[in-house]
């Protein structure tokens, strides 16, 4: 039960902004949406802050992070794994 109850858990995909701070990162998620007028491809962003146990991402690197209980004030998500590394 306990497996089901994370699967259901949100998983996005973003870029690092930002690593300066310990154990924390700040994640870009771009989305597009369609303008509701003039229906033309809109991109709209959001930050996130998720935990990073063990300083792995680095300022732009893919990640992809989980939701999971408030750690903090701002962090409401966590690092799951580095999909693609920075050039």
């Amino acid at each position: 039960m306990q497996a089901e109850q994370r699967n259901r858990r949100k998983v996005r995909q973003g870029i690092v902004l930002s690593a300066a701070m310990n154990k924390s990162i700040i994640v870009r998620i771009d989305r597009k949406i369609k303008h509701p007028l003039y229906n033309k491809p809109v991109m709209r962003s959001a930050k996130l802050y998720a935990h990073d146990e063990s300083n792995n991402a680095n300022i732009g690197d893919t990640v992809r992070i989980m939701e999971t209980r408030p750690l903090s004030k701002l962090k409401r998500w966590r690092l799951v794994e580095v999909v693609e590394r920075a050039k």
